[in-house]
C-alpha cells in the first residue's frame, strides 16, 4: 500500500489598491505604521485561534477569527479575511468536521499571508 501526503497550498496575495490607499490616506510612514501593528495582531490572533481550537474553546475561536478577518480587511488579505469567516461560520453551524479542515486551512493561509505582504513586488508602502 502507498500512501500519498497531501501538500496544501494556495496562492496568496495582498491588494495592492488597498495598500496604496492606506498610504494616500495615511502617508507612506502612517501606512508602514498600520500594517506593522496589524501583522503583529494578526499573528497574535492567529495563535490565539490554534490554542483556542485544540482546547476546543469554540466561543473564543469564533472572537479570535472574527477579529482577524477584520484586521486582514483593513490591509487588504481577502483570502485570509475570507478564510477567517467560513472559520467563524464553521463555528456557528457547529460542523465540527468543517472546523477541522478550515481552522487547519486559516493557519496555512495565515502564516503565508503574513510573509507575501513583505514581498514589496510591485508593492510599495
Amino acid at each position: 500500500m502507498q500512501i500519498l501526503q497531501m501538500r496544501p497550498s494556495e496562492v496568496v496575495a495582498v491588494d495592492a489598491d488597498r495598500l496604496g490607499a492606506l498610504c494616500a490616506e495615511l502617508g507612506e510612514a502612517g501606512a508602514e505604521d498600520v500594517v506593522c501593528r496589524a501583522l503583529e495582531e494578526m499573528a497574535t490572533r492567529l495563535s490565539r485561534c490554534a490554542e483556542a481550537y485544540a482546547s476546543d474553546r469554540v466561543r473564543e475561536l469564533r472572537k479570535q477569527a472574527r477579529a482577524l478577518a477584520a484586521i486582514a480587511d483593513q490591509v487588504g488579505m481577502e483570502l485570509l479575511k475570507r478564510v477567517a469567516l467560513d472559520v467563524v461560520h464553521c463555528v456557528e453551524i457547529a460542523d465540527r468536521t468543517a472546523l477541522g479542515a478550515t481552522v487547519g486551512r486559516l493557519l496555512r493561509i495565515g502564516d503565508t499571508s503574513l510573509t507575501a505582504i513583505w514581498d514589496t513586488e510591485g508593492i510599495t508602502i
